[in-house]
């Protein structure tokens, strides 16, 4: 365990030394995360303008929703996007080989070799966004309400890890999965609003198909008191089965890898 905790240490160190030398793309990158959340928390602010029901949500809990997917995207793009996408590229230029060559585990090696700053705007955003909402809810929701928050924003990081790893695992077959990539995060993006304010086909498929409500809507529910154990358990229960099944995946698909030196 020491060792691949010193491992982690040094590879967010050197990734984050080198993201520094690009300073004025962080900037940028912060400037652009502060539109789009403040375009996202406008069409809200519309909606509940004009009297529109979205589902029976209020405006500090729909806020809460869109806070939660700010953070994950946040999350996201710092710690997942920058691995993911790096699968593809070494089975294509055969630099996979070296990895597996490596005395520690692979899908560890893959999954925090990179970490990018460009997402910790949409981190600070969202922690600000879920705060704000926090405290235009009831005062009975209290400040245990609030931290009832994290623990379902842990388990729905974890949820959007393993779906992504899923998906890096089939380039062992399928070099480009660009599009593939794009859908995902465009269905992702359904989880910006809450998941109970969609027609009812497509509650079912966010639940039970893509989970995205046990992502950004069962967070907060569960600050609004909406939500109990059960949920979080649920939650909890659909994180651990995505982790075992990407892990196994990843194995199967090893099995089947063709070296670039065979």
């Amino acid at each position: 365990m020491k060792r691949y905790a010193q491992t982690l240490r040094l590879f967010w160190t050197t990734s984050v030394s080198a993201e520094m030398e690009y300073r004025a793309n962080f900037v940028l990158t912060a400037i652009q995360s502060s539109l789009g959340l403040a375009g996202a928390v406008f069409v809200l602010w519309s909606l509940f303008r004009t009297g529109y029901q979205l589902g029976g949500w209020t405006w500090p809990e729909a806020l809460l929703v869109v806070a939660a997917y700010t953070l994950l995207d946040g999350l996201q793009n710092t710690l997942l996007a920058p691995n993911r996408q790096q699968v593809g590229e070494m089975v294509r230029e055969g630099t996979l080989d070296f990895v597996l060559l490596k005395p520690i585990d692979t899908q560890f090696w893959l999954s925090v070799r990179h970490v990018k700053i460009w997402g910790v705007p949409n981190l600070v955003l969202g922690v600000a966004l879920a705060v704000f909402a926090w405290s235009q809810l009831d005062p009975s929701v209290g400040f245990l309400g609030l931290l009832r928050f994290i623990p379902p924003m842990l388990i729905g990081f974890v949820i959007v890890y393993a779906l992504g790893y899923l998906l890096s695992t089939l380039t062992i077959w399928f070099v480009k999965l660009n599009n593939i990539t794009i859908a995902m995060q465009s269905l992702l993006e359904a989880g910006r609003y809450p998941v109970t304010a969609y027609p009812h086909a497509y509650r079912i498929f966010f639940t039970f198909i893509l989970p995205v409500a046990f992502m950004t809507t069962v967070p907060a529910q569960l600050v609004t008191g909406d939500a109990g154990s059960t949920a979080l358990l649920a939650a909890l229960g659909v994180a651990v089965g995505l982790l075992l099944l990407s892990r196994w995946f990843w194995r199967f698909a090893l099995r089947h890898y063709t070296s670039a030196s065979s």
